[in-house]
């Protein structure tokens, strides 16, 4: 979810696309944990089918500036690989 914060709400389907390689069961649990760690709110809609959306709080943007850094550093890291390994 932090990863993909540059969007304003996503919903279950759109987070599970983004992130295919994680187990539904798996993203079920990290979002329950991300919730509960106040990272990210969780907001459930009264409508045939319920409709859940997902956005980081106020104390997740806290998050963007490293998850950016990191994301550089491992850009760096691939074009590193590519002639050194």
């Amino acid at each position: 979810m932090v990863a993909t914060h540059s969007r304003s709400t996503s919903g279950y389907s759109e987070l599970q696309a983004v992130l295919s390689r994680i187990s539904p069961q798996t993203l079920t649990l990290q979002l329950k944990q991300l919730e509960a760690d106040g990272l990210i709110e969780r907001q459930v809609f009264a409508e045939t089918p319920v409709r859940v959306e997902y956005r980081l709080s106020t104390f997740g943007h806290t998050l963007s500036d490293v998850m950016d850094s990191l994301e550089a550093w491992g850009q760096r890291y691939l074009e590193y690989r590519k002639t050194h390994l």
